[in-house]
């Protein structure tokens, strides 16, 4: 089977949001993307509380500033495309309430025709979660797991009951439906979340690394599953590519993957697709100036991973 190609929509700050995301989101699906991705980065700050991901003392890179709202950038995908699916990569739950959430999703399901997928992470700065005012960082874990509870009861029949942690409904019609059960997609690295992933998801969104680490977890992933006594068959696995294409090739032991020539790129989508990858999703925002030439970039990559016969 051919593995699925996503791509990622333009939300950084050299694109024009009301014009780009339109027109890319159209010729995308022209080209033949399977799906259309975002993702979310809700504010830069110019004195870090901490360093990227945590690390102390790494920088946070410049394509996260001013990044456009994820929920926003897919409606408009959705007002203009007809067949990719439409998913995030990912929504940090935490910073959101559960229940507007779950609403949101819920109507651009309805207004796509059956299209969303939901991707959910838990973040890691604290900045981002001072901002919000939804739940201390600390309690992001039970956050997730409330939000995931809540999607499915305000997806589900009415009237809708739930009652959680930080959030009651009191049976009550909640609208509109999903037009078919929307997929939840998570985001983990190991321990407590990738658990989360195989007691509960439809799919795994880790960012590209070696193919091989990746493999191996997700090996262990499958195996936890079974655990639980889902198919083996019940749990989707997409690949978050960050693209940096650079004009000719990078040698191997310098650079990471994901990262180089076209040539290059093409080979780690195909070691992905080895390990057991389902779909790679191929950001480039970063490395187009504009939405022409980010259509330009999607084209030939496109047609360089298909000619490659993956």
């Amino acid at each position: 089977m051919t593995m699925r190609l996503g791509f990622g929509l333009p939300q950084m700050k050299q694109y024009t949001v009301g014009q780009d995301v339109p027109m890319v989101a159209r010729r995308a699906e022209e080209i033949g993307y399977d799906s259309l991705w975002v993702f979310e980065r809700v504010l830069f700050p110019e004195n870090p509380t901490q360093g990227l991901y945590g690390i102390p003392g790494l920088p946070w890179p410049g394509t996260y500033r001013s990044v456009a709202d994820p929920l926003v950038v897919l409606a408009l995908a959705a007002a203009v495309t007809e067949r990719p699916r439409l998913g995030s990569s990912v929504l940090v739950a935490p910073l959101h309430g559960p229940f507007q959430l779950a609403r949101t999703l819920a109507t651009l399901d309805a207004a796509s025709n059956g299209r969303m997928v939901a991707g959910f992470g838990t973040g890691w700065s604290l900045d981002e979660y001072a901002a919000a005012a939804v739940v201390p960082f600390e309690e992001r874990g039970a956050a997730l797991d409330e939000l995931l509870d809540v999607c499915a009861a305000v997806w589900g029949p009415d009237p809708v009951s739930y009652e959680g942690r930080n959030t009651v409904v009191r049976e009550a019609e909640v609208g509109p439906k999903p037009v078919t059960p929307i997929p939840v997609y998570l985001a983990a690295g190991g321990g407590r979340a990738l658990e989360r992933v195989a007691r509960r998801a439809d799919g795994w969104l880790p960012t590209g690394e070696p193919a091989q680490a990746l493999g191996a977890r997700w090996r262990q992933l499958t195996e936890q599953a079974a655990s639980f006594g889902r198919a083996p068959d019940a749990l989707d696995f997409c690949v978050r590519a960050n693209v940096r294409l650079t004009p000719t090739a990078l040698p191997d032991a310098e650079r990471s993957p994901f990262t180089g020539a076209v040539e290059q790129i093409v080979a780690d989508v195909a070691a992905h697709a080895a390990v057991g990858a389902d779909e790679v999703l191929l950001d480039l925002q970063s490395s187009a100036r504009d939405g022409k030439e980010l259509t330009d970039l999607a084209a030939e990559l496109y047609t360089a991973v298909r000619g490659a016969g993956i």
